[in-house]
């Protein structure tokens, strides 16, 4: 049986999680983790501890909706998910992480921006 590292829940959302195949299920936003369970599968569930998160990377499109994050840890790599409302979730995030570690990842014209830069050279 799973058991959850937190103590207080704050908010609990539907989600997907992105690792391998799309998996369905919920996150719990807690005093001391996040924590995402599998709805089929409860054994199959991610916690991380807030102190293991190195920082956040939301995807923005059209400057105000966030489509999906990415949390990268210090130590095993890199989670992404989709949540039913993620701005609400990454603002109930930023109570545990601080917000100079929640960061908006490059649009793709910036990407293709870069790449062309270092064709040409600076």
């Amino acid at each position: 049986m799973a058991q959850s590292l937190n103590t207080r829940v704050d908010l609990t959302m539907k989600a997907t999680s992105y690792t391998g195949l799309a998996n369905y299920g919920k996150i719990m936003i807690g005093d001391k983790s996040f924590e995402y369970y599998n709805d089929r599968n409860v054994e199959d569930n991610i916690q991380i501890p807030w102190n293991e998160i190195d920082y956040i990377s939301a995807s923005v499109i059209f400057g105000k909706h966030i489509n999906r994050f990415v949390i990268f840890t210090k130590n095993n790599g890199k989670y992404s998910f989709s949540a039913k409302d993620n701005k609400l979730l990454l603002r109930t995030v930023s109570k545990y992480v601080s917000v100079d570690r929640i960061l908006r990842s490059k649009s793709v014209i910036q990407i293709m921006a870069r790449g062309i830069k270092s064709l040409f050279g600076k």
